[in-house]
């Protein structure tokens, strides 16, 4: 009798066994087809982030997002992993090799004096059903790679400080804070505009209060002095003031004025006395 025991045969494979193979990561630059659905991907990622911090950590705009794929030096690049049935957007990336914006903050000459020619990171987005597979590594994997290939020398962009997450992320990959400037507050009492009702003091003495027509009928009081009482048919002491206005004086052309030196004008023959004699 033979002791020794036969191991068990694994089973065969089946076709609903077989692992699948694991999703593969690309990068391409964006396309005019692929803006509204970049910008569908930009809301959903950034939607709660943008509910917490101060200032949008997106374009604030469709408008400010399309306008951008216009604009020159500027690379918008697209992370993808094909699915089953579609391809779905995972990452995006953003940058610049100069400022841009007319509301940018940052100050060219402090990177002419550091001798940095930065590249300028305006925009990075992990989906958030991906988050910890990688992706936003490969995002500045790509990124530093591109910034070596244009001969640039740091990366350099801006993130909330209260986002705790992506701090930590940013500096376990050798990011280091660049300036010290964060936003402040100071909550100050909060007080009505309009001052409260205050009583009025009362008339002085030898005036009295007479109703003011208001607006819409409304009766109103003011103080005038009181004035003695006048005899009859004496007037009320009110001046009258009288400018004598001159009278107009009708001015005559003198037609010579107006004549050359050389010009003859006739002379109308004399007026005939009454009666028809010439004196």
């Amino acid at each position: 009798m033979n002791d020794d025991k036969r191991k068990p045969r694994k089973p065969a494979a089946s076709a609903s066994t077989v692992e699948e193979p694991e999703p593969v990561l690309r990068v391409r630059r964006i396309h005019r087809r692929d803006l509204n659905r970049v910008w569908e991907f930009l809301k959903l990622v950034f939607r709660d982030v943008n509910r917490e911090t101060v200032e949008y950590q997106r374009p604030r705009s469709k408008r400010r997002f399309l306008e951008v794929y216009e604009e020159e030096g500027i690379e918008q690049l697209l992370f993808e992993v094909q699915g089953e049935t579609k391809t779905e957007i995972v990452g995006y990336a953003e940058c610049a090799f100069e400022i841009t914006g007319s509301d940018n903050w940052m100050n060219e000459r402090y990177f002419a004096k550091h001798e940095m020619r930065p590249l300028f990171v305006e925009e990075l987005a992990v989906h958030t059903g991906y988050q910890g597979r990688g992706i936003g590594g490969f995002l500045l994997e790509q990124l530093e790679h591109l910034a070596r290939v244009r001969g640039c020398t740091h990366l350099v962009l801006e993130v909330a400080e209260n986002n705790e997450r992506a701090l930590n992320f940013y500096k376990t990959r050798s990011f280091y804070r660049l300036d010290a400037a964060i936003f402040l507050a100071k909550k100050v009492a909060a007080e009505d505009e309009l001052l409260p009702p205050r009583a009025l003091k009362k008339p002085r003495p030898g005036t009295a209060q007479m109703p003011v027509r208001g607006r819409k009928g409304e009766a109103a009081t003011s103080k005038r002095k009181s004035e003695p009482p006048r005899a009859p048919g004496q007037r009320s002491r009110k001046a009258t003031v009288i400018k004598e206005v001159p009278q107009e004086v009708p001015l005559a052309l003198s037609v010579t004025e107006n004549l050359s030196e050389d010009a003859t004008v006739p002379i109308p023959p004399p007026e005939k006395p009454e009666g028809g004699k010439e004196e």
